[in-house]
């Protein structure tokens, strides 16, 4: 007897898509495993032994890549986005001064092209090699009518841990502490509703054009991925008192500075202390975008902002160029309102 009735598939749901997908992300899941990883993928929780902690406190953080997407979209570009989902999770959690243990995504679809997903997994867990976390589950979800075929959202959470005795809150922060600048790779994921505004429509670029400031298409400039600061900022700790700590995202320093300071003490930044990257340059240019605009929207060059002793300071700077990264001395605590002034 024949079978008329309408099928997961014909509605726009391929299962079989889903599992072709599960044995392509695996082998990239199991390169980030820890010792403390329980269990395989595809169970229904991940699993993670928590070791030995005298008074140990969890850290999490959840976020999501935004608008960036668009770019990742328009290029046909996707191995890179999971590496700005991980650094918004991870590097979030490290300001408190936790260690990442584990990582877990969530992917939503129009519709599921296993090769595609993969690619954007396999950036995940990059990103998860990166920051020294397992990536130990997630959840791919096939949602036909609600995203376009082509389109894709994509978030995640990370949780760390910290002894509570060595937990960063931001109050030792004190009058006199110098403010050291870890140099971003550029645009990270934040404040792309107004880049996107400025060179597709005030501009009229296309996502190839090739300006001479940036010295590579505009695609290659938007979708570099944000740095990790995970494994920097855990050699940092066993080496120096790190009075604050603060991810320098959507917002910027004003916003995000503070959440890192104690009250009655006031970060003072110098302006020109630091390299301002071509890319903002070129925006301010091309949107006519006030100082004020740019410096509260995006992050101007400067990835993380720590906070430490007046006479940690070089030694700070002086590791992390040995670690790699462009460090700067932007300012100091004041007394005053907490807050961020420029100067």
């Amino acid at each position: 007897m024949g079978n008329n009735g309408a099928t997961y598939k014909e509605a726009g749901v391929d299962i079989h898509a889903g599992y072709k997908l599960v044995s392509k992300i695996k082998a990239a899941a199991q390169s980030t495993y820890r010792p403390e990883v329980l269990g395989d993928l595809g169970s229904f929780g991940g699993l993670f032994a928590l070791g030995k902690y005298k008074d140990p406190v969890l850290v999490s953080g959840t976020d999501g890549v935004g608008t960036k997407l668009k770019l990742a979209f328009m290029a046909d570009k996707h191995d890179t986005v999971g590496l700005d989902l991980v650094a918004y999770c991870v590097n979030d959690i490290i300001c408190q001064g936790a260690e990442p243990l584990f990582f877990l995504d969530y992917l939503a679809v129009g519709k599921l092209d296993p090769g595609r997903a993969a690619q954007i997994v396999e950036g995940v867990a990059a990103g998860c090699r990166q920051a020294g976390c397992a990536l130990i589950g997630g959840e791919t979800a096939e949602m036909p009518g609600f995203y376009p075929p082509d389109e894709y959202d994509l978030a995640g959470f990370a949780v760390g841990v910290v002894e509570r005795e060595q937990l960063i809150d931001g109050s030792k922060v004190e009058v006199g502490d110098k403010i050291i600048g870890i140099g971003s790779t550029g645009l990270q994921s934040s404040g792309f509703s107004l880049v996107r505004h400025v060179f597709f429509q005030r501009a009229g670029w296309s996502i190839e054009h090739v300006d001479p400031a940036l010295g590579c298409t505009l695609a290659a400039e938007l979708l570099k991925p944000t740095g990790i600061y995970a494994r920097e900022i855990g050699q940092l700790k066993r080496n120096f008192s790190l009075h604050g700590i603060a991810n320098i995202s959507g917002g910027g320093l004003p916003e995000n500075l503070p959440r890192a300071m104690s009250t009655g003490v006031r970060a003072r930044i110098k302006l020109g202390s630091w390299p301002v990257l071509p890319v903002f340059a070129l925006l301010a240019e091309l949107g006519n975008i006030s100082q004020e605009e740019m410096y509260n929207t995006f992050n101007m060059g400067i990835a993380m902002a720590l906070i430490v002793p007046a006479e940690q300071a070089e030694g700070v700077c002086k590791l992390l160029t040995e670690l790699g990264q462009r460090a700067y001395e932007i300012g100091r605590c004041v007394a005053g309102e907490r807050g961020v002034e420029f100067v």
